[in-house]
Order: C-alpha cells, then sequence, then structure tokens
C-alpha cells in the first residue's frame, strides 16, 4: 500500500505540471489565478488545485465585501504560506496598494519572494517566532510583527488562530489591533466552539445527515489547552497548536484585551451545516 501511495503521488506531481500549464492556457477571465502554486507547494491544508482556487474565490469575495474601497489597499496576512490569500487579495492592491505576507516558516516566504514577481506591491517577512506546530527550533520570546501602527486597511488570517495557545492568541490579536488603520478591519478563520458546535456534536452522535462526513468526528475538542478554560483542542492531535477551538469566553476576552468589535460571523461547515467555508470566519474592525 505504501508503494501504491507513492507511486499515486509521484503520477499526481508529474502531470500537475502540465495540467496546470494547459489550464492557464484557457484562462479568460481570471487575472490572479495564474498564481496558484503546483502540487508541492500548495499547502494549508489543503492540495488540490480546485480546492485552491475555490478557496480563492470564497475570500477575494469576502475580501470585497469587507473593505471600503476597492483599490489601493494594503493588505498584511498573517500565515502567509505560499500565498493563498495573496492570491485572493491580489485585485484589491492596485493603484498604489500593497501586500504584506507574514509567516513562521522560512522556506515558503522565499517561495513566495520569487513566486510573486510584481516589484514593490509584494513584500513578504520571515518572523522568527517559536511555534510548536510549524516552527518548534525558532524564539520562543514574543515579539511584535516589524510592521508600522495604524497601516494597513485589511489584516488576513486563514486558520492561525488555530495553532496559538491563549497567550500567544491574545497577543497577536492585539497587534492586528496595533497595526490597524482606525476602523480597519480583520478577517480571521478559526474554530469557534459555540452553540452551533455544540448541536452539531448531538448531530454527529445522532445520526449521519446530509452534510456528514467521517472527518469531521474529529473535529471535537474536549481538552484544555495547557489548562486553560476557554482553549480547547482534540484528543488525537500530538500539540494543542495543531488544532486548536475557542469557545464564547475566549472570544470575549480576546476582543476585551485587543479592543476590536466583531462585526461579522460566518459559520463553517465543519460545523454538520452549510458554510461560506470550512473553518468558522470572524470579521473584526478597529
Amino acid at each position: 500500500m505504501k508503494f501504491i501511495k507513492k507511486l499515486h503521488n509521484f503520477l499526481f506531481q508529474f502531470f500537475d505540471r502540465f495540467y496546470i500549464n494547459i489550464d492557464r492556457s484557457h484562462v479568460r477571465r481570471t487575472k490572479n489565478i495564474k498564481y496558484i502554486p503546483g502540487f508541492r507547494k500548495r499547502r494549508g491544508g489543503k492540495q488540490s488545485y480546485a480546492e485552491w482556487a475555490h478557496v480563492i474565490g470564497i475570500f477575494q469575495t469576502l475580501i470585497y465585501q469587507t473593505i471600503s474601497k476597492k483599490t489601493g489597499n494594503y493588505i498584511l496576512d498573517i500565515g502567509c504560506g505560499t500565498g493563498l490569500l495573496g492570491i485572493s487579495s491580489d485585485p484589491f492592491i492596485s493603484e498604489n496598494g500593497k501586500y504584506t505576507g507574514i509567516d513562521v516558516i522560512k522556506k515558503d516566504i522565499n517561495y513566495c519572494k520569487n513566486h510573486f514577481n510584481t516589484g514593490n506591491i509584494h513584500e513578504f517577512i520571515h518572523f522568527d517566532v517559536h511555534n510548536e506546530t510549524y516552527a518548534k527550533t525558532q524564539s520562543k520570546d514574543k515579539k511584535e510583527w516589524p510592521i508600522e501602527n495604524e497601516l494597513y486597511d485589511l489584516v488576513t488570517a486563514l486558520s492561525v488562530w488555530t495553532h496559538l495557545n491563549q497567550d500567544d492568541a491574545l497577543f497577536y490579536l492585539k497587534e492586528i489591533s496595533r497595526v490597524l488603520k482606525k476602523n480597519g478591519k480583520a478577517i480571521i478563520t478559526f474554530f469557534y466552539l459555540d452553540d452551533l458546535y455544540k448541536k452539531s456534536i448531538e448531530q454527529r452522535d445522532n445520526k449521519i445527515g446530509r452534510y456528514h462526513s467521517t472527518s469531521q468526528q474529529k473535529w471535537i475538542f474536549d481538552n484544555n489547552a495547557y489548562n486553560s478554560k476557554n482553549w480547547f483542542y482534540p484528543k488525537w492531535v500530538k500539540n494543542p497548536e495543531d488544532a486548536i477551538g475557542i469557545n464564547k469566553t475566549g472570544l470575549d476576552i480576546l476582543l476585551k484585551e485587543s479592543g476590536l468589535k466583531l462585526i461579522k460571523y460566518y459559520p463553517g461547515n465543519w460545523k454538520e451545516q452549510p458554510g461560506v467555508y470550512f473553518q468558522d470566519i470572524l470579521v473584526f474592525q478597529k
């Protein structure tokens, strides 16, 4: 079975290179889809080309609905990875705008620097701090992002707070508040353990619904993360930071400490219901 799986991955990667080139020759109305990387560089919990295109479209729409002006925006993407939300952001930074991607994984930052070859409108920063899941050997000292105060119109973070313990989640949400302009917005996804989540547990226990999948049974957050009363992780993970969920009290703490206000909430389809995206999407405003 291991040999078959390796052979399958090899063949997939081999043909993926040809598919992307052929597919790009057929693109007619989507300017930024050209930046979707090859199979080996597609990360962020998803490797399918179709799923990358799907998620790019979701967040491009959300960004359009969230920001006031449609061009010339300064957008900061926390945990940019290999550029998924960078692609979603691209239409909104034209005409004197700027996109900044920041990540703890240096090889992803190096990839983006070479991949997004569009001059000064894209900037990528390696952030040398520790994360138990993604950057175990880096500095454990908390520090501010190398970003000016009140510079950005929008901050995005796709599944970043999913990998932050309580102390880090509080510290870096304050950082979002610091770098946002007055009335600036932030689009953040994570697992929000609200009443819909509690209801979804009952659905998983009692029936197999239309939107049920075996993999979703794993998303039950029943262990306290580092003795926190409001940050939790599933029992199957190796480190709490592999997958962390936050309950309502935890969210209230984040809002109080950061000074941000929650202005929009899109429940995720991981909660056994139709949703805009897999994780919960929360939109904040300074």
